[in-house]
């Protein structure tokens, strides 16, 4: 606002701007142009009843249950990321080192390196697949009972 209008500049806040905009009434006025005061961040409130949400988190992140999962993420992603990796780098150095290899023709018109790409296209959805399978059979219950027992616990300490 201008100092024109005889409104001083707002007071900086020095909490987190985005904890909850929406609900705080952030960029409401009252009848007389004044901003509306906001209330204090729900993690002040929540000390006074018990752990904050980072607290919570943070002790989540910690537990046995969620380092597995995170293993199990790992244990497919690292090895699919890099075989993926190598194959695409196999048919872009085959691409630049060998055209002769690659102008190959297989079938008419169709030569080698139409095989090579379209087999790109293959092994990007087959790794989806693999991927989401794997996601449904080793990580999806483990992350959902700690997703749900993090709720939980949130909310507890929210009384």
């Amino acid at each position: 606002m201008d100092e024109k209008e005889g409104h001083a500049a707002p007071a900086v806040r020095l909490e987190d701007p985005w904890y909850d905009a929406l609900a705080s009434g952030w960029g409401d006025v009252d009848g007389t142009g004044e901003p509306v005061p906001v209330p204090p961040p729900a993690s002040a409130r929540q000390r006074e009843n018990g752990p904050s949400a980072a607290e919570i988190y943070l002790e989540v992140q910690r537990s046995t249950a969620f380092q597995e999962v995170r293993r199990r993420y790992r244990r497919f992603v690292v090895p699919a990321s890099l075989a993926f990796f190598l194959w695409y780098l196999a048919y872009v150095v085959a691409a630049t080192a060998a055209p002769e290899l690659m102008a190959r023709p297989v079938a008419g018109a169709v030569n080698v390196a139409m095989v090579a790409g379209l087999a790109q296209f293959l092994t990007t959805f087959l790794l989806t697949w693999a991927y989401a399978r794997h996601a449904r059979r080793r990580r999806d219950r483990a992350a959902l009972e700690l997703r749900w027992d993090t709720q939980e616990m949130t909310r507890e300490a929210g009384r």
